[in-house]
């Protein structure tokens, strides 16, 4: 039997998430710069903790405003994943009008031009299909390849939820370095409250209420961030997990349910 070579094939959207995180790290940190050189002081201050006696660009804001981006590009990828997903419900890969019965003799043309797919071991149709006739053609039981489909499903479930764990990952830590940098922030206001050089200074109430108000805004703008990553994150995984119940159900209809065994 001829084995089948990987090397060559064209990669996937998820085989280049590493350049893409590379490249929204360098947007995020591009943004940064923009944000700095262009803000008004009083809102650099609540966004970057830029201005006097910041900390910007070594702020806990910096790192989470690159996480930020980096986020936005893993959940690109992961709508690039869904779409490419849904399309695959466009490929005509087995017969769908209501007459059609397939038996063994049958399937050996769709396995050829499924074979042909580029998207073969990428997207969870084909590879379902695949299973699937590869199951009957060996064991002449339509049972078994329902069986198969069922498991087969539920291990592509499990995949699609691996697949958000850095991003679930960046969720949690945004609100972390916010929850870190106002904890850094009441520490900085009370070592300034606690000093006895500062203990006469008229404006020390201004002061101890201004460092405050920073640190409590980072944590303010550290979860407006993650707010909005989790509300893109559970939009593009509600697209990807639709695309696979809908190819579930494609292979059910149009393959399980045609399949006769001719004795």
């Amino acid at each position: 039997m001829r084995k089948i070579s990987e090397g060559n094939e064209p990669k996937s959207i998820d085989d280049r998430r590493m350049f893409v995180a590379m490249i929204t790290a360098v947007i995020g940190l591009a943004v940064v710069a923009v944000l700095a050189a262009t803000l008004p002081e009083h809102m650099a201050k609540t966004l970057l903790d830029k201005g006097q006696g910041g900390r910007f660009p070594f702020s806990v804001q910096t790192p989470m405003w690159v996480l930020f981006f980096v986020a936005l590009g893993e959940i690109y990828v992961r709508y690039l994943a869904a779409s490419a997903e849904a399309r695959q419900l466009r490929m005509n890969y087995l017969p769908e009008d209501d007459r059609t019965v397939l038996v063994a003799a049958d399937l050996g043309s769709i396995y050829g031009n499924l074979r042909k797919s580029a998207d073969l071991r990428k997207c969870f149709l084909p590879r379902l299909i695949d299973r699937c006739i590869l199951q009957f053609q060996s064991s002449k039981s339509s049972e078994q390849s329902a069986s198969l489909l069922n498991t087969s499903v539920e291990m592509f479930i499990h995949e699609v939820d691996l697949r958000y764990n850095m991003l679930r990952y960046i969720c949690w830590v945004i609100p972390s370095l916010g929850f870190i940098g106002t904890v850094i922030g009441i520490g900085s206001a009370l070592e300034f409250a606690g000093d006895p050089k500062n203990a006469t200074a008229p404006d020390l109430l201004t002061k101890v209420t201004g460092l405050l108000a920073v640190s409590f805004e980072g944590t303010f703008l550290a979860l407006v961030l993650a707010s909005i990553l989790v509300f893109l994150q559970n939009i593009v995984q509600s697209k990807e997990e639709h695309s696979l119940n809908l190819s579930a159900q494609y292979c059910l209809d149009n393959l399980i349910n045609r399949l006769y065994v001719q004795k």
